[in-house]
């Protein structure tokens, strides 16, 4: 609804300064006149003025970029296609683009691609002239359909208190049917509340259009997004009218009504305590606090390859670098200052041109230099060379994190957010915390009485793709252009000879033509001679110091100041935020409070464990222990001999090119085991804490990408629970019986099997304890070395303390699940083989579904032998679990038979007992058997596979992506979608083209949506489990942690941690998990047409009209009985 009250001006409003005449603003933008306070930027004199942006910086321009050769292929996804100089913009080809359509495109189909961002931009500068220029601008080309294109520019204009330029975009959303919202409104009656003197009569008339839109003032106090003293200035507008209005307190949310967690928020329901004041006093915590904020921008870590002594050498060559970088500091600051100043000169937009110098405006000269100055070191980690897609990003994106702070800053959010922060830790370290309150109602409760401010959950728009490259490119043109390098520094030569230290090229990867930005030789040998201690790293990547902010909202939560998504989704894709914004709140809530309780559990490095391996790391590392080997321990290349025969010459050549490739990986690997060994040495001795998201399946990741419990076997055995637990009874056993599990030995024995053989080799364990190095090595013939050594040594103390059973064990013990998805399509289907195989059902050992699978195969492949099938005889001997267990693996997540001879063929490849013709053959051969046999095993599965697929399949061909809730009322859409390839920017290297995801309204790519939908599918539902298992734990004070289907928690607590598992399972699948998928499916899909001809595998194609007439005939079940999970010990195991 749109509101008169707003299109029109009272007399006393006419009369002041701050409006302009009502004939400017209710006539049509296309024909009024500049509004007085618009003209100063038509001033030819600001065109000289580079602080501020230009006139010329905001006119139109609907040309193509001169350098682009050729459009981009069709089946390039991201890449770059080099440029050429000269070509005119006046060719037959280019007079023929209509005038304009980029703008229309921009304003209409997609303004998140360009024009949000940067009205948001100009709105946060406080240049709300050229903000409405732009606005205008792109209008005469088409009208915005965007409500939040209008709701920035009423922001803006609300904070200068101009009620005329308020009026204007009230009447054009008007003209072009937007409703306005509660921010709307909000903005309206702030821009009153600045416009003096207060012209009551409107404000009553806007309150009055309010309520006739269906919203109150209440819910403009709670719902407005309001910024600085805002607030304050709506309720004196409000009070002034109605002096009796209070500002109100927050309802009670209402309580999350889902089936799987019914009496989970019930009022007697209690939380187990947190713990927190246990592990750090309040002093200490205060300073941890004040730490983690201020390193919300950067912090340097020392390299563990820090040298206390450093040799002549590397001192020489420390000056040296010193010194280039303050070459490199000028060359850069001058170089940035040069391109600024031409960009300034150029127009705002144009066909595929939008401009960049705006956001070059953001922070200060000396940030953007520091910011390209410290990606330099990364090129030394490589000779090949850094993509510069990925090195466009990277700058982009962290330009685009400092902007983030500063609006939060700016808009006072973070001097809100550092108060309540402090008082929710404070929350955390009372030892009575034995409440009802989980870690999002402690946050919400501390809303409750604190209405004062700015809004916290604070819309940072992250920029999109085609922005962040934009500007990352812009970045890395200035870096090729400037850094050089002396090239006498290897010769001794006191001549300064400078020659580039950075090149561009291209090279093939998977048959496209991918652009590398690669480092001179010189600038790789000065970084690793010079061996900086230091390693900057953004906050964002690393782990907290201190709790992290709780999600109470799908935009809310995580670090503190840096940008953080509650679901990570492709670059750019606005569908998942989308569907969560408009998701019920109380739904989301058992979701927020899984990543809360995951996200609170705090951790510490094991240093004994982190001193033995970075011992290692600095001796050369080791490669049966998977510690990368420094590129100088390979030896030299073969030389070329003045004898040696043009043959001879060319394999030398391809010696050596597979050697610098090797040394290449080798560095790579070397320098991301450096990352996480520095880091782990960062916070050594401290306690900190992982904030955890998700992916648009559900599935939860934390956010720091280097060090975490999801990494490697090395760094999984650097992490330990800060808070331990004695024992107890069964503590020890379990350590053992985890140790086994590690080793990779007694997978089919039973619990009391492997205990025993535990105890039988306890001998070789405390010598693997003692002697790691010097022993007997017996860890070190283990599927995951490291952790078993740090088990070993955990079992050790433990033995060895006068009573075992209160020995504190920060250790995290794992229970994984039996083939999960598996499991999860036979609880689905209730297949009683397939219960079985994947221990659903309880048996005295532990199934394994891969041997099954295997035995199958070779009966099937015995018996077409005695057929007379040659490749069945041939393959005598060869079918085993090894063979098959990664197809059967990856059939749940959608492997086709295509995939899976692959898989085979290499298995049977490494086994050298066939030729790679017979290999192949034999491949296509059994990966059929290996379908099969699945098909007998998993029938009902197969069936309801191919209804996820088919069901997928008619609803992307009628034009939507497929979308579901999971049963813990998470919505989930599938961003998958056509390709549109979209221009970035040019340089005069090369132009840079990328896939625009940003557009919901996107085709959706039909393959993808189909053959992702059942895997995807499987992965919500083991992400549900894992969720409710979290929320029992935590309510059963288990401390709980886990890796997608792999739950940790301590040694005391194993048993109750798979009670829970076991039941949460049971109650999941108890739910009609695909009848109320085929409702929601029904619901929103079931009216699409289903094109003729539709090939299904089941029912008639002939009956399906529309989706819902296949939808609704959900697969029937089996018969195997869930409860029998409750009795199997070796479901997770």
């Amino acid at each position: 609804m749109s509101s008169p009250a707003v299109s029109k001006v009272s007399e006393k409003a006419r009369g002041t300064k701050q409006t302009v005449s009502e004939s400017n603003i209710v006539s049509d933008h296309t024909t009024s006149k500049t509004p007085r306070s618009l003209k100063s930027i038509q001033s030819p004199d600001m065109s000289h003025d580079h602080s501020v942006a230009t006139t010329r910086e905001i006119q139109l321009d609907n040309k193509r970029p001169e350098t682009v050769k050729e459009k981009p292929s069709a089946d390039v996804r991201m890449e770059e296609k080099s440029a050429v100089k000269g070509k005119k913009s006046g060719s037959k080809k280019e007079s023929q683009i209509p005038k304009g359509g980029r703008l229309k495109k921009l304003a209409q189909e997609n303004p998140h691609q360009y024009i949000i961002p940067l009205l948001d931009l100009y709105v946060y500068q406080g240049k709300m002239e050229y903000a409405q220029s732009v606005f205008d601008t792109c209008m005469k080309h088409g009208r915005f359909k965007d409500l939040e294109v209008y709701n920035i520019l009423l922001q803006g204009w609300a904070e200068r208190g101009n009620i005329g330029a308020v009026k204007k975009l009230f009447s054009l959303m008007t003209k072009s049917e937007v409703e306005p919202d509660i921010n709307s409104f909000g903005s309206a009656l702030e821009c009153l509340g600045r416009t003096k003197p207060l012209d009551r009569e409107l404000v009553e008339r806007i309150i009055k259009d309010l309520e006739q839109a269906g919203m109150t003032l209440n819910d403009v106090m709670l719902k407005h997004n309001f910024r600085r003293d805002s607030r304050e200035v709506v309720l004196a507008v409000i009070q002034a009218v109605q002096p009796e209005f209070v500002h109100p307190l927050p309802p009670k949310l209402p309580v999350c009504s889902l089936e799987v967690v019914k009496g989970m928020y019930s009022e007697t329901t209690e939380i187990s305590p947190k713990a927190v004041f246990q592990l750090i006093s309040k002093d200490e915590m205060r300073s941890k606090l004040d730490l983690q904020w201020k390193t919300e921008e950067k912090e340097c870590i020392r390299s563990v390859e820090e040298d206390p002594h450093p040799s002549q050498h590397v001192l020489e060559k420390r000056k040296i670098l010193a010194e280039h970088k303050g070459m490199w500091w000028r060359a850069l600051k001058k170089g940035l200052e040069q391109q600024k100043k031409k960009q300034s000169y150029k127009k705002t937009f144009g066909h595929m041109k939008e401009h960049v110098y705006p956001f070059m405006t953001i922070l200060n000269d000396d940030d953007y230099v520091q910011l390209m100055l410290e990606s330099l070191p990364k090129f030394a980690a490589t000779s090949e060379g850094i993509g510069t897609l990925h090195l466009a990003r990277e700058l982009g994106s962290r330009v685009n994190q400092r902007y983030i702070i500063r609006k939060k800053r700016r808009s006072l959010v973070a001097e809100k957010t550092q108060k309540l922060y402090w008082e929710y830790i404070q929350g955390l370290m009372k030892e009575n915390q034995g409440d009802r309150w989980t870690h999002r109602e402690q946050w919400q409760h501390l809303l409750h009485h604190d209405q004062t401010g700015p809004s916290l959950e604070f819309d940072t728009h992250i920029w999109p793709s085609s922005v962040t490259l934009k500007v990352g490119n812009f970045m890395a043109d200035i870096l090729l252009r400037e850094i050089q390098i002396d090239a006498n520094i290897s010769t001794g030569k006191q001549e300064q000879k400078l020659i580039p230290g950075l090149y561009h090229m291209y090279a093939y990867r998977s048959m496209k033509q991918v652009g590398f930005i690669k480092p001179h030789p010189l600038v790789i040998d000065l970084f690793q001679g010079a061996k900086d201690p230091d390693l900057p790293f953004d906050s964002n990547i690393l782990p907290m110091v201190s709790p992290p902010l709780p999600w109470t909202s799908a935009r809310f939560g995580g670090y503190p100041l840096s940008a953080t998504k509650l679901m990570r989704c492709k670059e750019g894709s606005l569908q998942s935020q989308l569907i969560l914004d408009k998701a019920e709140t109380p739904e989301l809530h058992p979701v927020l409070d899984s990543l809360n309780q995951l996200s609170s559990v705090p951790w510490i490095v094991n240093k004994k464990m982190l001193d033995i391996i970075i011992d290692i790391f600095k001796k050369e590392g080791s490669k049966e222990l998977d510690i990368p080997l420094p590129s100088s321990v390979y030896p030299s290349p073969p030389p070329i001999t003045s004898d040696a025969t043009p043959e001879e010459i060319a394999k030398i050549h391809q010696e050596r090119a597979a050697m610098r490739k090797s040394q290449a990986e080798m560095h790579s690997l070397r320098m991301d085991m450096l990352y996480k060994l520095s880091i782990a040495n960062h916070f050594r001795d401290d306690i900190f804490w992982f904030p955890h998201n998700m992916d648009f399946r559900g599935r939860v990741y934390p956010c720091p990408p280097h060090f975490n419990h999801l990494g490697s076997d090395v760094t999984r055995s650097l992490l330990q629970f800060a808070q331990g637990q004695p024992l107890g009874e069964k503590g020890l056993d379990w350590l053992k019986i985890h140790l086994i599990n590690l080793s990779g030995l007694k997978k089919r024995c039973s619990l009391a099997e492997r205990l025993t053989y535990a105890n039988e080799i306890l001998p070789d364990i405390l010598d693997s304890a003692d002697q790691p190095f010097e022993g007997k090595k017996w860890w070190q013939q283990t599927d995951e070395p490291w952790q078993a050594l740090a088990c070993c040594m955990d079992i050790a103390e433990a033995v060895r303390s006068p009573d075992p059973e209160k020995y504190v064990s920060h250790l995290p013990i794992h229970q994984d699940g039996s083939c999960n998805g598996l499991q999860h399509y036979a609880a689905l289907g209730r297949d009683i083989i397939g219960a079985q195989q994947v221990n659903l059902h309880p048996f005295p050992v532990p199934q394994d579904v891969y041997s099954g699978v295997a035995q199958m195969v070779e009966e099937l492949r015995e018996k077409d032998a005695q057929n007379g099938l040659k490749i069945a005889k041939t393959l005598k001997g060869s079918v085993h679990r090894k063979v098959v267990k990664q197809t059967v693996m990856t059939v749940v997540y959608g492997v086709t038979a295509f995939g899976g001879r692959h898989q085979i063929f290499r298995q049977l490849k490494d086994a050298e007992v066939l030729s790679e013709n017979d290999a192949w053959y034999a491949a296509g051969y059994l990966v059929l058997k290996v379908f099969q046999s699945l098909g007998k095993m998993f029938a009902k599965t197969r069936e309801i596979q191919d209804w996820l697929t088919e069901s997928a399949l008619m609803i992307a061909k009628g034009g939507s992506s497929v979308e579901w809730v999971t049963p813990l009322g998470l919505p989930i859409v599938q961003p998958y979608h056509k390709k549109n390839q979209v221009w970035v920017s040019t340089t005069e290297k090369w132009s840079l083209y990328h896939n625009d995801t940003t557009n919901a309204k996107g085709r959706p790519d039909a393959q993808k949506q189909k053959n992702a939908f059942p895997p995807n599918f499987i992965h919500s539902l083991d992400s549900t489990h894992m969720m409710l298992t979290s929320l029992h734990c935590q309510r059963s004070g288990v401390t709980f942690a886990s890796v997608h289907d792999c739950f940790w928690t301590h040694p005391c607590s194993v048993d109750l941690m798979n009670e829970i598992c076991r039941e949460q399972f049971v109650m999941l699948h108890e739910q009609p998990i695909l009848h109320n998928l085929a409702k929601n499916l029904v619901e929103k899909f079931g009216e699409l047409e289903v094109g003729p001809g539709m090939r299904i595998k089941h029912g008639n194609p002939m009956e399906i009209l529309k989706v819902k007439d296949y939808v609704e005939k959900v697969p029937e079940t089996g018969e195997f009985d869930l409860k029998n999970v409750l009795e199997s010990t070796y479901f997770f195991s």
